[in-house]
């Protein structure tokens, strides 16, 4: 018999679960990682380097089969006939929204979770983040300041390879960078003249990247293929797939167990603390349970809220599932920069904001192909990400009926943009015209595209949030739920607020401080 007895259960196997099984194991704890689908093998199920022509539907996929099953799924930039099979199943994996109130839910389910086709963005907040709620009296505090969270970022970026650029900007604290990805010459141009312009008040910079620029703990560079979120067979870009799964095996004291569904966490009242996990075997429907001393929920943040919803516990503040944020898009502008003759790049950098051709040909027929084939001028982009607020009406609550394909109860999402997100996204267009038109750009075209659906930015987050004080929030300073002290919570939930950054960095360095202080705790037999 497989043993069910562990020192920890970490529930989630991607961005932060994979992180919470290195840490855990390393620190000498027996772990089990429960993750509700499939396993993965690189080398089986990675496709980033097969051509669209060599697939059955020419990349664009069996649109019968997506509306059928994954018709929420295949909204996301990163679904394809390739990629497609790293999505969730729609059907299987029911929700709710409000019929005037829409939210994409972006899933993944199997071993790596989204991390193995997320946008690879890693930016670190800084103060100006972490004070802002006090500052401007906004929901509630964050329990730490930059200072707090400094070392692990560190930490982290360390270990999963960030290239970029240090700029010495308080806003966007420089990280531990591997060297940054080349600028092209409009980008190059870009930059100086925003210089120009506005100082340091504006600053271009190539993006900070979880992609290799050099060797990197036992991974290759990056070699510029292009379709990252196909998967990557040179383990070039971080992923708990390619990274942190592989070291917490190295270590003996990692179990990982696929296709097991969470039903609820097992808890022991006299004593106050979860003991375990009960989980549906996702393939033969039977129900098993595992226990451990600590508990680590790393499903994702609506899916973390979940499993405390259904489980009945950490909600004394009536906290969990309310505050969800994600970030705001499609605000921006493009233009035109004409005089330069170098129009072709080699390889496809797999960062920034380069547009390299023009769509906008005239004609018809063979005088059109013709045209086609010739390069156009150099054009770029700017589109903006928006912080969004924490406001309890967003929230998620258990459905009174529907029920996934495992009989789990499923979640009814009520979440909308307020004013105050509507009018960053119509600032955002107004802002990059004006960068754009500073950098000397021609034929400026501001967006005139309405504004994401809340969770399309798959940025989901603040469903069980930090915070100072147990009657208005689920966890500590330490990621520590306050009403059960041996069950953690290190995924997007535990977001106080949204910024602006890419939240992944963040996820990650909160998982890895709060690894090292669970395991300092049963060190002491405080949990």
């Amino acid at each position: 018999m497989p043993p069910t007895d562990f020192d920890a259960i970490v529930v989630g196997s991607g961005m932060t679960g994979g992180w919470a099984a290195k840490e855990l194991t390393e620190l000498g704890l027996r772990t089990l990682v429960l993750e509700a689908g499939r396993p993965i093998t690189p080398e089986q199920d990675y496709v980033e380097h097969k051509p669209s022509w060599e697939m059955p539907f020419r990349g664009l996929g069996d649109r019968r089969a997506t509306a059928s099953r994954q018709p929420i799924q295949s909204h996301s930039v990163s679904f394809d006939e390739m990629s497609h099979v790293f999505w969730t199943d729609d059907v299987d994996n029911p929700y709710s929204t409000p019929a005037d109130r829409p939210f994409s839910w972006f899933r993944a389910r199997q071993v790596g979770g989204k991390s193995i086709i997320w946008g690879r963005q890693v930016y670190r907040m800084s103060d100006l983040d972490f004070e802002a709620n006090l500052r401007e009296g906004i929901a509630v505090d964050w329990p730490i300041r930059y200072k707090d969270i400094a070392p692990w970022y560190d930490h982290v970026e360390r270990f999963i390879g960030v290239s970029g650029q240090k700029e010495g900007l308080a806003q966007l604290p420089d990280g531990e960078f591997l060297p940054p990805m080349a600028l092209n010459c409009a980008e190059q141009h870009v930059r100086q003249r925003m210089q120009e312009r506005f100082g340091r008040d504006r600053v271009l910079t190539i993006g900070r990247v979880a992609n290799l620029t050099a060797p990197h703990n036992g991974r290759a560079p990056c070699h510029y293929c292009g379709p990252c979120h196909r998967g990557c067979i040179t383990r070039s870009y971080f992923s708990s797939v390619n990274a942190t799964l592989p070291a917490a095996r190295a270590t003996g004291r990692l179990t990982l167990r696929p296709f097991s569904i969470v039903k609820r966490l097992v808890y022991d009242s006299k004593k106050n603390r979860v003991t375990g996990v009960r989980i549906i075997d996702a393939q033969t429907k039977q129900e098993r349970e595992y226990t451990a001393r600590v508990v680590f929920l790393c499903a994702s943040a609506l899916e973390s809220a979940r499993i405390l919803l259904n489980s009945g516990l950490a909600n004394s503040s009536g906290q969990v599932g309310r505050n969800i944020m994600d970030h705001i898009k499609w605000g921006g502008a493009g233009g035109q920069f004409d005089g330069w003759t170098d129009r072709r790049v080699i390889g496809e950098r797999p960062n920034g904001i380069y547009v390299p051709r023009s769509l906008h040909a005239p004609g018809i027929g063979r005088a059109f192909k013709a045209r086609l084939s010739q390069l156009g001028p150099w054009t770029m982009s700017f589109a903006g990400f928006g912080e969004m607020l924490p406001r309890e009406e967003n929230r998620a609550t258990l459905h009174p009926t529907l029920v996934d394909a495992w009989g789990i109860p499923s979640l009814h999402i009520d979440c909308r943009w307020s004013d105050n997100e509507l009018a960053i996204h119509r600032d955002m267009s107004v802002t990059a015209a004006e960068l754009l038109e500073a950098a000397g750009a021609t034929h400026i075209e501001p967006s005139t595209r309405g504004p994401s659906t809340p969770g399309g930015t798959n940025h989901e987050m603040g469903t069980a949030r930090m915070g100072r004080d147990p009657k208005t929030s689920v966890l500590n300073s330490w990621n520590q739920t306050w009403d059960v002290p041996n069950l953690f919570v290190t995924d997007g939930a535990a977001m106080t607020s949204s910024s602006c950054q890419n939240p992944s960095l963040t996820y990650m360095a909160l998982t890895a401080r709060a690894c090292r202080y669970a395991v300092d705790q049963l060190k002491r037999r405080e949990l």
